[in-house]
């Protein structure tokens, strides 16, 4: 035989599987057949809704790491690694020496021009009532207010300098942007740090999201009114509440075909890690209630139907008789059934692998659900 030909797709698997199916779909051939033994489900409604689990991992909505706004030598580190912190509170602070002192000698200047625009101001007021008595001359006055009209620059440039100089000394201080945990330190006092090398790095526990990938198929299933909860693998069993903050509609993977969904937990209780694996489990509601069926108890056609044998009648007169169906969804090993089947039928989850439409069946007395 030719190696092309060992190959080449066979024709006879199809036919045969074909031919299989006439034949057990052949009611004059099962009525002559023995009794098949069967285990049973009855078809019951589910409740109209179901859950799946997603997992990914946990991280902190904000996390910061900190740089000094200036370079300097450090001169304290308030905070270790562990620490909780508060918003504003200092954190790290610089030597902060020439700074202080240069603001001190603009503070002088901003008292000395101070001083010097409340004498010219005084000097404006003495004046303007000798110039009504025709006992100062008006140039005189016109002199004192320009006077004034310069002392009065030189006060507003002397504060706003003062201003500056304050606000250079407090750079100096590195402050907690928002409150959270010290996650790592990375500066002792008397290093020399410089601007934009983080040296601090500051999480926020208060406020964990998850980060999941969710199929196509569950994508649209999931709006932000959902029902969902966090399950931290470290601690599991306990389920932290939480809500979707987040549908991103595009993937960049399109071989999974999946989609971010970003989950906030509403209250973490110090009970969620950043950095560890979690689940999200969504509760998905349905207008009404379903009839779902086990996956063993479907039979997949040739033509890429599906069916299933439910029992009609009973002792001896029991006989399989097979329904085909539309089905919608699969969750937890069984399958939502559109059409094809009603609340109460018996349907065949085992022995249906050999079962003929028509054949005379026996359920077992310990078959699940029957």
């Amino acid at each position: 035989m030719h190696l092309a030909d060992r190959h080449r797709p066979s024709r006879i698997a199809p036919l045969v599987a074909a031919i299989v199916f006439a034949l057990a779909t052949n009611p004059l051939l099962a009525q002559q057949a023995a009794p098949a033994r069967v285990h049973v489900e009855r078809v019951a409604e589910a409740a109209g809704g179901q859950a799946f689990t997603l997992t990914g991992t946990l991280t902190a909505e904000r996390s910061a790491g900190l740089s000094p706004r200036l370079d300097g030598l450090v001169q304290s580190v308030r905070v270790d690694a562990g620490d909780r912190v508060r918003e504003g509170a200092v954190l790290l602070e610089l030597d902060a020496t020439l700074a202080r002192l240069v603001l001190e000698r603009l503070a002088a200047g901003r008292v000395r021009a101070q001083a010097q625009h409340d004498e010219a101001a005084r000097r404006v007021a003495e004046a303007e009532p000798l110039v009504a008595q025709r006992s100062l001359p008006q140039t005189e006055l016109g002199a004192r207010r320009a006077s004034l009209a310069l002392a009065a620059s030189d006060l507003r440039a002397a504060i706003a300098a003062e201003r500056e100089q304050a606000e250079l000394v407090e750079r100096h201080r590195l402050r907690a942007p928002f409150a959270g945990v010290i996650a790592m330190r990375n500066a002792e006092a008397g290093e020399w740090v410089v601007r934009g090398t983080p040296i601090l790095q500051l999480v926020d526990l208060d406020a964990i999201r998850l980060d999941v990938q969710a199929p196509q198929e569950r994508f649209a299933d999931l709006p932000p009114g959902t029902v969902v909860a966090i399950e931290a693998d470290v601690n599991p069993g306990v389920r932290v509440p939480a809500r979707i903050a987040a549908r991103v509609p595009v993937t960049s993977d399109t071989a999974s075909r999946t989609f971010l969904v970003r989950v906030v937990a509403d209250d973490p209780t110090g009970g969620l890690l950043p950095g560890t694996s979690a689940q999200a489990r969504f509760e998905i509601a349905r207008a009404q209630a379903t009839l779902q069926v086990p996956r063993d108890a479907l039979l997949r056609h040739p033509d890429g139907g599906f069916s299933v044998f439910i029992v009609a009648g009973s002792g001896a007169q029991a006989r399989a008789v097979r329904r085909s169906l539309r089905l919608g969804r699969e969750a937890g090993g069984r399958v939502e059934v559109l059409d094809g089947l009603a609340a109460g039928d018996l349907v065949v989850v085992r022995g249906n692998e050999a079962l003929q439409d028509a054949q005379p069946v026996v359920v077992l007395p310990d078959a699940p659900g029957g």
